[in-house]
């Protein structure tokens, strides 16, 4: 008879939590600094930010190989490895981002981990939490509207141009019939009739200023930085010049506070914040990795998809704008993954073949390479599934050991932290080597174009970029308002090293082309866009809301 296995909202509702005030106690967070949403949620006041004790503590980044479409497993493997460290008598916190309710309800589910590696409450993490998605929701959403106004003021008019506004509304949810919108129909009450549309709320830029912003002034700079359009006569218009900033920071005064929660053996969790890899910078706020590091002696944190997105725009935007300095990178591999990069079907996942695996290496090997170029010298975690075989396991540790880098079997989703102190044994000593010392891939001063060009050639792999005519018109525009020694936040699929989706595992011989560029003035970095990476995603065609339950006790089955 074949063995069931609890979902894991199952397994995340038969946890038994501990009050928030014990898991802050660990830590030594004293009730009082506690701000609580009931009794196992609460946000921790930015006083408690310590920069002695972060410059002391140990950062540990948790990244991956080029994933499937179900993801690899890195918060997982994060929450899985806080487990493990703590096992081991290492005082750690789990940093992560909050879930977006687009995936939740769409296909990757949501992002409280799996299995016996997860953070709880599971439900509440994964759907409203504290209702800082709404809160940058809000603030995005109240400036669109102070645009709209301000077009149809007559007595403050600022003679914004309708065609030139790049700024959109969000919501937090998948809908791709609000990608491209016209607004203001019904007659001049109701505004002035131009196009429009919706981002999912973690595109927003709020949301990225929010996972960047130092303190509550710096918010309230970064929020009058953001670029709305330009005049009929070709002046740059800002947040600021609408007097937006104040109001918005207002409707984030709770939001910019982390939160703190527990995993499911009682170790301190914080999530805060919760931009995309692939459109975005793709983790956490600084807010929070440096809360995390105020009060914990290991942090462990994640950057989203595969490393060329989360971990490069982790090490070169986020770790030289807060000044952090990761000492160690797990990188999260999937024996299934290495089957898909080395040519096996969706239906063929689970199916061993030693020889895709070998072949599918390639992509892993390329990620550790450029973890390396970082100054880090990664670990890797081989994420543990039942299909796995011992000849399939054996490869990729000797792969691995061939460039001098450990492979550990992380056995989370099974076992918790008990299944990771291995793991957590390897970072630690990878630590304590002394030998990782983390230097970002480029300056920010070079030139745009040599700044892309340095991540295209080498963490892509790509021979060269090219860029269209309105990539070359945007790069003037960049020029003109002086944000050229802003960093470069790629945005580009999560499937392949390079833009085109059908290009697995190792791709050699190929460009890359950047379409066209956004820039994040209040985020602080230029977005080039490749390929056709949308803000607003759409559901597919069996979404995960349709397996979802609620029963008359308030119970929830089907979230993932």
């Amino acid at each position: 008879m074949k063995k069931k296995f609890l979902t894991d909202i199952e397994i995340a509702q038969a946890c038994k939590m501990s009050h928030i005030e014990e898991i802050a106690s660990k830590v030594g967070v004293s009730k009082d600094d506690l701000e609580l949403y009931g009794k196992y949620k609460a946000k921790l006041p930015l006083s408690l930010i310590n920069q002695k004790n972060i410059k002391k503590n140990h950062l540990i980044l948790v990244t991956a190989m080029t994933p499937t479409p179900a993801g690899e497993g890195k918060t997982t493997t994060s929450i899985g490895l806080t487990e493990g460290m703590n096992k081991i008598g290492k005082q750690t916190t789990v940093v992560l981002r909050e879930p977006s309710l687009g995936p939740v309800f769409g296909i990757k589910g949501g992002a409280a981990g799996g299995g016996y590696s997860q953070v709880v409450p599971m439900e509440d993490i994964n759907l409203h939490f504290t209702g800082d998605f709404s809160a940058v929701e809000k603030a995005n959403n109240l400036l669109s509207a102070l645009i709209d106004n301000n077009i149809q003021s007559k007595s403050r008019n600022l003679g914004i141009d309708p065609r030139t506004i790049g700024w959109k509304r969000v919501m937090d949810m998948n809908d791709r019939a609000l990608r491209d919108i016209v607004i203001g129909l019904g007659g001049t009450a109701n505004g002035t009739p131009r196009e429009d549309g919706f981002n999912i709320t973690p595109a927003s830029e709020v949301m990225a200023i929010l996972c960047m912003a130092e303190n509550f002034q710096d918010l309230k700079k970064r929020l009058g930085n953001i670029y709305v359009g330009l005049t009929y006569d070709k002046k740059p218009i800002y947040a600021r010049d609408l007097n937006a900033e104040n109001a918005m920071a207002i409707l984030l005064k709770d939001a910019i506070k982390p939160n703190m929660v527990q995993t499911m053996e009682g170790n301190p969790a914080i999530i805060h914040g919760g931009p995309f890899a692939n459109i975005a910078q793709g983790t956490n706020t600084i807010l929070a990795t440096k809360m995390g590091l105020s009060v914990s002696d290991y942090v462990v944190t994640e950057a989203g998809f595969g490393a060329d997105l989360g971990a490069e725009k982790f090490l070169d935007i986020k770790c030289v704008s807060g000044d952090l300095k990761p000492e160690a990178v797990v990188l999260v591999a999937t024996i299934r993954a290495l089957r898909h990069h080395g040519g096996a079907p969706k239906e063929e996942y689970n199916t061993p073949a030693v020889e895709r695996v070998a072949a599918g290496f390639a992509n892993l090997e390329k990620h550790i390479e450029n973890i390396k170029k970082f100054g880090l010298n990664p670990v890797v975690a081989i994420n543990a599934f039942p299909t796995d075989t011992k000849e399939e396991v054996k490869l990729i540790k000797d792969k691995c050991k061939a460039m001098n880098v450990q492979a550990i079997v992380a056995n989370g989703w099974a076992k918790g932290g008990a299944g990771m102190t291995d793991l957590a044994e390897a970072v630690v000593s990878e630590i304590d080597s002394g030998q990782n010392k983390f230097e970002p891939l480029y300056d920010w001063h070079i030139s745009i174009k040599d700044k892309i060009e340095t991540i295209a050639s080498e963490i892509y792999g790509a021979d060269g970029v090219d860029y269209s005519k309105q990539a070359i018109a945007d790069l003037a525009r960049i020029d003109q308002l002086g944000l050229n020694e802003l960093p470069i936040c790629m945005a580009k699929t999560q499937k392949s090293f390079s833009d085109n989706d059908n290009l697995l595992a190792r791709p050699t011989n190929f460009r890359i082309t950047v379409r066209e560029f956004e820039f994040a003035a209040g985020a602080g970095f230029i977005i080039p866009i490749l390929g056709k990476m949308m803000r607003m995603p759409g559901l597919p065609a069996t979404p995960a809301s349709e397996g979802m339950n609620i029963d008359n006790d308030g119970t929830i089955s089907g979230l993932s």
